[in-house]
Formats: structure tokens, C-alpha cells, sequence
């Protein structure tokens, strides 16, 4: 899978956040052609839901436009680390793979108070085979953080 297309899509799609006043996070789902079926950026703070992350959100999205709760044979790329209940959307949905850019713990410097759980081993614990590619376009990821904290919303939950 070439990534660098979702990458590009994902931090653009988050700065829309950002500049919406939500937090630093989007996530996009794809195609193993690359065709985007979903990208969303997280909503808590404007949903007043602290589900809305931009993982489940894309979900959500990508379940109406498949008409199905079944998303195998697509990818997720995450600006971020899946937090584990993203995880779990993730694997719930049957997402094929998930790649991420920034780590938890450039969240955490980010200010988000983070459950110190890789997706990675959520999924081994779990014995789920979600496929996972960690540190994709993580510089361009992160610095989503320090753009965030400059802007006129930086509310980290």
C-alpha cells in the first residue's frame, strides 16, 4: 500500500479540524486501490461526544457509504496511534489494516492524557489480525500537534 496519498489526506483533513476548533486527529479509509471511501477529523468538543474520534467517525462514514458494518478489504491510515477503543472500532469493523503517523506519546506531549496501550498490543492480546504499520509520515503527523497548540483551540481532554 502506497500511504502517501492517505498521509496527505489525513493532515489536510485535520488542519480543517484544527481550524474548526477540534482536536488534532483525522483518520482516512481507503481502498487497497487507494480510492478514499471516508476522512474525517475528530469531533468531541463540537459533537459533545467523547467517542466522536476521527477513527470512529471515518467508521461511522464508511459504514453508510458501504451500507455495511463489514469494512473488510479496506485500510485506515490515522494521523495518530489508535487509542484502544479506536482499536477495537477498528477491529470491529473488519478493517484489513491501520497505519498511523504520530505515537502515543506525541500525543501525550501534546497535552491529551493518553492510555499508554499500543494498538499493536491490543490487537496481540486480543488475537485480532488487523495488520498494523506504525510511524507512517510521523513527522508530518506530529507537528499537527504543535499547530494545533498555536491556534485559537488548543483544549486537549
Amino acid at each position: 500500500m502506497d500511504w502517501e496519498a492517505l498521509v496527505s489526506e489525513a493532515v489536510r483533513v485535520c488542519e480543517a479540524g484544527i481550524r474548526a476548533g477540534q482536536s488534532p486527529f483525522a483518520a482516512v479509509i481507503a481502498r487497497r486501490d487507494g480510492a478514499i471511501v471516508s476522512a474525517e477529523h475528530n469531533t468531541v468538543r463540537a459533537s459533545c461526544d467523547p467517542t466522536a474520534h476521527a477513527e470512529v467517525n471515518a467508521i461511522r462514514a464508511a459504514a453508510r457509504v458501504a451500507g455495511s458494518i463489514n469494512l473488510s478489504g479496506l485500510v485506515m491510515f490515522t494521523t495518530c496511534e489508535p487509542c484502544p477503543m479506536c482499536a477495537a472500532a477498528i477491529h470491529w469493523a473488519r478493517i484489513d489494516e491501520v497505519a498511523w503517523g504520530a505515537t502515543i506519546a506525541d500525543a501525550e506531549a501534546g497535552g491529551f492524557h493518553e492510555l499508554s496501550l499500543p494498538c499493536a498490543e491490543v490487537y496481540r492480546i486480543g488475537g485480532s489480525g488487523v495488520r498494523v504499520a506504525a510511524g507512517v509520515g510521523r513527522a508530518r503527523c506530529a507537528a499537527l500537534f504543535a499547530q494545533w497548540k498555536a491556534g485559537p483551540h488548543p483544549k486537549p481532554y
